[in-house]
């Protein structure tokens, strides 16, 4: 039996299927409208974050500050005084530190630093006069000029309108000058209201969850918050230490401009890891240019003062504060550094440290039940 004509769809089949394909094309426009509106949404609030990114930054810092003052809050509260009258003493002891510096550190370190710029040509011809100085001119002999350079340097850094410059001029130093003021200002300010409000915080942020996981949860909570406010304290002594032995052993050197040398290194102790490192390095360098003595023992000092702290002052006080094993403590303060600067590797050992007692206390017996 020969095979018949293959079998045609009815007219009509075509007629019926253009809706059918006119619903398809619907749905896949509203698919990508959708799509086109989600990502606008989320290139908008990216774009609404990086405004306030700087906003973000004071809240975050203000918080950080406020659970390392918190522990001193409570310590006082154990000791008979109200909240408010503790949060009240504290502040007023920082206001009191703060004044004091500002009293008896700043006349001495602006006065330093005119005696430093006015000193720069002597400094320069005795650096001249030093075996380094000599050894630089004979091996560049015939390739550059050393001894103009140092004189065209010399004539540059003498000269204060240039200093200036250095920083963008007058204008944009003070306006730099005027902008941490005012970042310093609104840092308190929240600071205050953190430390003021931290109970209550805690106690709407409780509320947001179950009730069958209310005490697990503020168990974990408290614990975190002791942990950081531990941590801040410890590494805030840490910088304190280093900060005091910095100025009493520059002074006895005779190093130039040691209290703004101290300074540096409180600041770069409050660095996890190479904070001190970096800090010791910019005070070795700036003692280089003063003398070359002065800088070989100093850079002693700060050799023997980083085994002292790595393996006596830093473990007998931060143990105490977090317990992150050492190889977490260099991938933290690392990845912390790199995403947000100095505040990321500030708050990135405590981070790592809330995140560890997190998992101990809540995945791991998970796990255990299952």
């Amino acid at each position: 039996m020969s095979p018949g004509p293959a079998e045609q769809p009815p007219a009509g089949a075509a007629r019926r299927a253009a809706p059918a394909e006119r619903v398809v094309q619907l749905r896949a426009f509203q698919i990508g409208l959708l799509g086109t509106l989600g990502v606008g949404v989320g290139l908008a609030i990216i774009g609404s974050l990086q405004t306030v990114s700087t906003l973000l930054a004071y809240v975050g810092l203000a918080l950080f500050l406020a659970l390392g003052l918190d522990p001193v809050v409570s310590w006082l509260e154990r000791k008979g005084l109200r909240r408010g009258w503790a949060v009240a003493t504290v502040f007023l002891g920082l206001v009191g530190v703060a004044v004091g510096i500002s009293f008896l550190i700043v006349p001495v370190l602006l006065r330093q630093i005119q005696d430093f710029i006015q000193g720069i040509p002597q400094l320069f011809e005795e650096f001249r006069r030093t075996g380094v100085f000599q050894e630089l001119d004979e091996r560049f002999a015939g390739v550059t000029d050393v001894d103009a350079l140092a004189d065209n340097l010399n004539s540059y850094l003498a000269d204060p309108e240039n200093l200036l410059s250095l920083g963008g001029g007058v204008l944009a130093i003070g306006a730099g000058i005027v902008g941490f003021a005012g970042g310093l200002l609104i840092v308190l300010i929240l600071t205050l209201y953190f430390v003021t409000s931290l109970a209550s915080i805690k106690r709407g942020l409780y509320l947001l969850v179950p009730a069958s996981s209310q005490v697990e949860f503020m168990s974990v909570a408290e614990e975190v918050t002791r942990s950081v406010g531990r941590y801040v304290l410890g590494q805030t002594s840490l910088a304190a230490t280093n900060g005091i032995l910095s100025f009493t052993v520059l002074s006895l050197l005779g190093a130039p401009l040691p209290v703004l040398l101290a300074a540096i290194a409180f600041l770069g102790s409050m660095v996890p890891l190479v904070g001190t490192l970096t800090g010791s390095t910019i005070i070795v360098v700036s003692c280089l240019v003063a003398d070359p003595h002065v800088a070989f023992i100093a850079a002693v000092y700060y050799l023997i003062y980083m085994q002292v702290e790595a393996y006596l002052l830093s473990p007998r006080i931060m143990n105490k504060a977090v317990q992150v094993p050492g190889s977490l403590v260099v991938i933290a303060a690392v990845a912390g550094g790199t995403l947000g600067g100095v505040l990321g590797a500030l708050v990135a050992i405590p981070l790592a440290a809330s995140l560890l007692i997190v998992v101990r206390r809540v995945v791991v017996p998970r796990q255990a039940q299952r």
